[in-house]
């Protein structure tokens, strides 16, 4: 006989439900996570090492001008030289400003510098924009031909643009100088591929959507999403119409000098006096400095935008 169950014990516990194998559901091993994710990477002593190297020898020569801008000539004629700046910094200065129009000059830098860089900055912005981003008939040919011209090197144009200037009447004028720098096939080129990455169609096809114009696009989308990229153009059409020494000196003269042909002048005569001529380096350098200060902060959000990945 079948023994009864008692009606007093208490009803058996469920059976735990089966695990999945270790493997998943379907046997796949589990994932694991990258070795990097979710890290912050530490730099080790090497790393800072380098780095700290680096900005050494990167800013010994900016520290270097500044001792031989405070330093008499018998000093710097010394052996070993000092390494400490002197006491002679404002004497060179005013020696600087007695030799050379160094005042003028950097009047005149600043605007022809400035007129170019926003030139520059504002029409390769618009070609790069309509390279990237519009669709018109002989596109790829005219982008080839503005990049071709890049290859041909700025000293072939001297005499033929010379002529042209003279024909105008700007010689030993400003205008002379600005003009011919409004516009660059590198900037064209660098604002087409920088756009060509930043800017999603999608966004336009939205504005044209809302019936937005394409004037409307440029300055409402393209520009706030270009502004890294045009900050990077124009600090580096800053520097170099600023440091531009060649054709400066063949469309202008001693009267009307920008800061590297007013340096020129300081390096005449039979005996060069090196501290003033550092003076002069010296003060022609503090505006890049200026720029890159005022620049750096669109520069780098610029280099981190582009390192993130969307």
């Amino acid at each position: 006989m079948t023994a009864l169950a008692d009606p007093t014990a208490p009803p058996p516990a469920p059976s735990a439900a089966p695990r999945p194998p270790a493997g998943g559901r379907r046997g796949r091993p589990p994932r694991r996570r990258p070795s990097g994710a979710g890290r912050t990477l530490h730099a080790g002593p090497l790393a800072y090492g380098i780095l700290v190297l680096a900005v050494l020898v990167s800013a010994f020569p900016f520290y270097w001008t500044l001792v031989a801008a405070s330093r008499s000539n018998a000093d710097l004629a010394q052996a070993p030289p000092a390494l400490v700046p002197g006491p002679h910094l404002i004497r060179n200065f005013e020696a600087v400003l007695e030799e050379a129009e160094i005042g003028k000059a950097l009047l005149n830098s600043l605007v022809v510098s400035g007129s170019v860089t926003l030139g520059t900055v504002l029409c390769c912005t618009l070609a790069g924009f309509a390279f990237a981003k519009l669709r018109f008939r002989g596109r790829g040919a005219l982008l080839a031909v503005t990049v071709g011209t890049m290859m041909i090197p700025p000293q072939l144009g001297v005499i033929p643009l010379f002529m042209l200037v003279a024909e105008l009447g700007w010689v030993n004028q400003l205008q002379s100088v600005i003009l011919p720098g409004l516009v660059s096939a590198f900037g064209v080129f660098f604002m087409r591929q920088y756009l060509v990455q930043s800017l999603p169609d999608e966004l336009i096809e939205a504005a044209r959507v809302d019936g937005a114009s394409t004037a409307r696009v440029f300055w409402s989308i393209v520009v706030p999403i270009a502004r890294p990229g045009m900050a990077v153009l124009g600090l580096l059409t800053f520097m170099a119409s600023w440091n531009d020494f060649f054709w400066p000196v063949v469309a202008l003269s001693s009267s009307e000098p920008t800061v590297q042909v007013a340096l020129r002048q300081l390096g005449g005569g039979y005996v060069h006096d090196q501290s003033v001529i550092m003076a002069g380096t010296l003060l022609g350098t503090l505006p890049v400095l200026l720029v890159f200060g005022l620049l750096g902060r669109q520069i780098v959000g610029g280099i981190m935008q582009g390192a993130v990945k969307g």
